[in-house]
């Protein structure tokens, strides 16, 4: 683990930001601003309350949209790293760490990846995310023993959420990973933060003040939402994962999950119900086996033997001339 003084060095300004007095800080953010169209907001009907709200949460989009180059970005380098055999790990603090919990947590029974592959390190720990553990977001020295049990080398992406973009655990597990030689991503609502400092590449969604002034499980937290969804089904497609707009690696473990599978095959293949039914019986209850079966109209080891060569990518595994077999 890298010493203080190493990480000062290394992480130069930005550290230096983290330590400046907290109130000035949270001054300078606009998540932590008053918002001017929720003044009174105590004393509105919950219509009003209702509408100001949906007013504020419709800006939200097009905060993402400013970013959009940047998640493209991280889109491309997450793909290469899973391709390559690395790691995405998530790590956050609060509302943002469970949000990365979440769409780490969605990943394997909607694209199949592996327990490993898609991961997120909250400050506090799993009990954090029931129960608020805040204390930890505040410790450089945490940030940096929870991200080093982890082992971030080269091949992995690693993804940090802070919506003020100071949050110290966060930016100093961030910096820690940058270090060893992986790949960084920042994920934040305000502009020119440490953290933007401490990672590779910076996804800023300028969202404003909040209706509820530093409420940023609010606009800030669907925004943070926003992104990781784009990044995740952004790179599993990339990947091969999806075939036209079809979830074709769908982890079939439970009824909805299998009625999908079959749904897919379906429309995919333009079949009906009995011979899709027969067809992922077939293939062992792998849809990309079965769909790779009828789409190139080969049998299940040859299917199976497609699949890999690609690389799980289902398309090219169909389409025998996009790669070599």
């Amino acid at each position: 683990m890298l010493t203080s003084s190493a990480m000062q060095e290394e992480t130069g300004a930005q550290k230096h930001d983290i330590k400046k007095d907290p109130a000035t800080l949270l001054q300078d953010l606009t998540t932590e601003s008053q918002n001017e169209a929720s003044q009174g907001f105590d004393t509105k009907s919950a219509l009003e309350i209702a509408r100001i709200i949906n007013h504020e949460d419709a800006k939200v989009a097009a905060a993402v949209k400013k970013a959009l180059p940047e998640i493209a970005q991280v889109i491309d380098q997450v793909a290469r790293c899973l391709r390559d055999g690395g790691r995405l790990i998530y790590i956050g603090a609060g509302s943002s760490g469970r949000i990365a919990a979440l769409d780490a947590s969605e990943c394997p029974p909607t694209y199949s990846t592996a327990p490993g592959q898609v991961q997120y390190i909250m400050a506090g720990g799993p009990k954090a995310l029931a129960s608020a553990v805040e204390v930890n977001e505040d410790s450089e020295e945490l940030g940096q023993r929870d991200i080093a049990r982890r082992r971030p080398t080269r091949k992995d992406m690693v993804i940090g959420l802070s919506a003020s973009g100071r949050t110290p655990y966060v930016v100093a597990a961030v910096a820690y990973a940058r270090a060893r030689g992986a790949h960084t991503a920042a994920v934040t609502c305000n502009q020119d933060s440490p953290i933007a400092a401490a990672a590779d590449i910076v996804i800023v969604a300028e969202v404003g003040p909040e209706v509820i002034s530093g409420s940023t499980r609010m606009k800030a937290g669907t925004a943070q939402k926003m992104v990781l969804n784009m990044i995740t089904t952004g790179a599993m497609t990339r990947m091969g994962y999806v075939y036209e707009n079809l979830m074709v690696n769908v982890h079939m473990q439970n009824s909805k999950l299998v009625e999908r599978g079959i749904r897919i095959l379906m429309s995919a293949c333009k079949i009906d119900r009995p011979t899709a039914v027969e067809t992922i019986k077939s293939a062992g209850r792998s849809v990309p086996v079965a769909l790779v079966m009828l789409k190139a109209r080969v049998d299940k080891p040859e299917a199976v033997r497609r699949l890999a060569k690609s690389d799980g990518n289902v398309r090219l595994a169909i389409e025998d001339n996009s790669f070599e077999l």
